[in-house]
């Protein structure tokens, strides 16, 4: 059973995630153009994107925070994820901060979904979880610049890039990523 954690939006609700996500997940994480700034390791099995909820889902035991599914409260599809997570290794010289971050699948770019959920999901990670602003930081693709808008309309500003050394997954390391702070509250 899903938790409603609060957050809804004139438009989506955000959710903790769960396995009926699964396939909105697949869809979304083995899109070429989705993953184009994220290191182009796709997902070809539904499987691992299973694998993935279980691991969010594990965050939120563990830590507290997670990425949150949008859901398009009209529809009632999976648009994306949102949130938080909780970073214990070292990146960019931050250690036990909370990366902010977000993907949408495909369908739903350039309809200002990833703004509406976003705005929310931040609001609510300083105002109801009490999350310190100044340990909430955002990393993009220095070419991603929808992602870098979407980031400083929201309250971060981009502070200078970094040569990516984390999880492969996401990049391939030592690759040049934008480094954003919170400055807003």
């Amino acid at each position: 059973m899903s938790r409603n954690i609060g957050i809804e939006t004139p438009r989506t609700l955000i959710r903790e995630i769960q396995l009926a996500d699964a396939e909105g997940m697949f869809d979304m994480d083995s899109d070429p153009e989705v993953k184009r700034f994220l290191g182009k390791k796709l997902v070809t099995t539904i499987g691992e994107s299973r694998d993935l909820i279980g691991f969010i889902r594990q965050q939120y035991a563990d830590t507290g925070v997670g990425r949150w599914a949008i859901e398009d409260r009209l529809a009632t599809g999976f648009v994306g994820w949102v949130g938080f997570r909780l970073m214990k290794e070292t990146i960019n010289g931050h250690t036990g901060y909370y990366d902010f971050g977000y993907r949408l699948r495909r369908k739903y770019w350039g309809r200002g979904y990833g703004i509406e959920a976003a705005r929310a999901a931040l609001n609510f990670g300083i105002q109801v979880m009490d999350m310190d602003p100044k340990k909430i930081f955002a990393m993009t693709d220095i070419d991603n610049l929808g992602s870098c808008r979407i980031l400083e309309k929201i309250g971060f500003a981009y502070t200078g890039n970094f040569p990516y050394d984390g999880e492969p997954t996401w990049r391939d390391p030592g690759q040049p990523t934008a480094w954003f702070e919170l400055v807003r509250k």
